[in-house]
């Protein structure tokens, strides 16, 4: 078996096992709780601390694959280290900021939630140092390890909120919140050790380049902000206009949306890693040709799993999920359409990084961001998580055909350079790996 084909075998091993810890999670939340309004409150936070996350803190991991590679292609180690310096700094003061928002929401909040809250804003900190240190691996081409990584800690989380929930809200998130500086911590150690393995270079002035990557940092952290209000104010405003009953439903009703999203994440891991380093290369024909087949297998694969959840959802929320959360079945059937066509377009989160292009993605997703919340707000007050999910449905769809368009008019530009030492070595294990099939 060639090394490739373990690494990428080891990386759907490691997201599978990530998403099933986490959606265990959710199920030992459900079951620990004494009603759907304390798992309503225990949803609530944890979605005000993903949006507090994403939407403040600097998305620097894609500058860091992108140009990270473009460096290493060219063997100019010292503005790879440079690259690495700056990024952190942007990243501390971005998740800083995220976790003082989150502080300002405990105490203009419920007062029931304050204690989560303000154990909760630590969780952006650890998140966005894991984030920094798993980009390392990538660079390393060793997405392998960071999706175990990924299932580590969500096994740690786990373990958090199985101890934490039986005690109540606040330490349920207070488990939340342990387990992720232990992962963090984790994630951070083998990512300096990935990073050890570069070649030594004092680091160098980054140059004209120092421009274009703040641009690209600043569109990929708008772009991760727009989608963050989709995916995290989303339940917020849920909540405003109904009760963090419905929050409940809806955080349960997402489960198909995790396992669809769980389905494509080895590919897109390997989309990211292996694509963005054939962009660099000047490979661009077989980067736009990789996107086409992962796009057919997707519908294929979408037309065969797809009616049966519908069939079964609802004994399977009341099997696992228990009696009182099976008014979430509907809206549970909603999410699954919508995330059977977010898995064929799966490839749009790596790919505008693969081009250089992420303001892309802020287009893409602010246009999907008016039309969700608003419909929100409409159909959430006239028909709760039921009505959510259509409204995440109604922009998924216009998010796809807004991307049918852009792809279509793509044209490759394939560009021919000479190896580095480092792209001959790769080549040759291949050929190896090749040879011992």
């Amino acid at each position: 078996m060639s090394r490739l084909l373990v690494r990428r075998s080891l990386t759907a091993v490691g997201i599978y096992s990530s998403v099933a810890l986490g959606l265990a999670a959710t199920v030992v939340a459900t079951r620990a709780f004494d009603s759907t309004r304390l798992f309503g409150d225990y949803a609530t936070i944890l979605f005000a601390a993903a949006l507090s996350q994403v939407f403040f803190d600097l998305t620097v991991e894609e500058a860091l694959i992108k140009y990270g590679f473009r460096y290493s292609t060219a063997e100019d180690w010292g503005r790879f280290r440079r690259l690495f310096l700056s990024a952190l700094k942007f990243k501390l003061a971005g998740s800083a900021a995220g976790a003082a928002a989150l502080v300002v929401f405990a105490l203009v909040g419920p007062s029931r939630l304050e204690a989560g809250l303000l154990l909760a804003a630590g969780i952006p900190l650890g998140q966005s140092l894991e984030g920094f240190g798993g980009a390392a691996l990538y660079l390393r081409s060793r997405y392998d390890v960071r999706a175990l990584l990924l299932a580590w800690s969500m096994g740690l989380r786990l373990v958090g909120v199985a101890i934490g929930a039986r005690h109540g809200v606040t330490e349920a998130i207070a488990g939340v919140l342990a387990a992720q500086v232990v992962a963090s911590a984790t994630v951070v150690a083998v990512g300096w050790l990935a990073f050890r393995l570069f070649p030594k270079a004092p680091p160098s002035d980054l140059g004209t380049d120092r421009k274009d990557i703040a641009s690209f940092i600043v569109q990929s952290s708008a772009a991760t902000g727009v989608l963050s209000l989709r995916a995290s104010l989303a339940p917020l405003l849920l909540g405003a206009v109904t009760s963090t009953v419905q929050v409940a439903l809806l955080k349960v009703a997402q489960a198909p949306q995790s396992a669809f999203q769980s389905l494509s994440a080895p590919a897109r891991m390997v989309l990211l890693t292996e694509q963005t380093r054939d962009w660099e290369r000047g490979r661009q024909s077989a980067v736009l040709r990789g996107i086409r087949r992962y796009s057919f297998w997707a519908f294929l694969i979408s037309l065969v799993i797809v009616p049966p959840i519908l069939v079964f959802l609802p004994d399977l929320i009341r099997w696992i999920n228990g009696v009182e959360y099976v008014g979430a079945a509907d809206a549970a059937r909603v999410f699954t359409l919508a995330a059977a066509v977010q898995f064929i377009f799966g490839w749009t989160k790596s790919f505008p990084v693969t081009i250089g292009r992420p303001g892309l993605r802020v287009v893409t997703h602010g246009v999907e961001a008016l039309v969700v919340l608003p419909l929100v707000v409409l159909l959430g007050a006239l028909w709760g998580a039921t009505g959510a999910a259509a409204a995440v449905l109604a922009g998924m769809v216009v998010f796809a055909a807004m991307w049918v368009v852009i792809f279509t008019r793509l044209r490759a530009t394939d560009v021919q350079r000479p190896p580095s030492i480092e792209e001959e070595v790769a080549d040759a294990e291949s050929e190896v790996g090749a040879l011992a099939r």
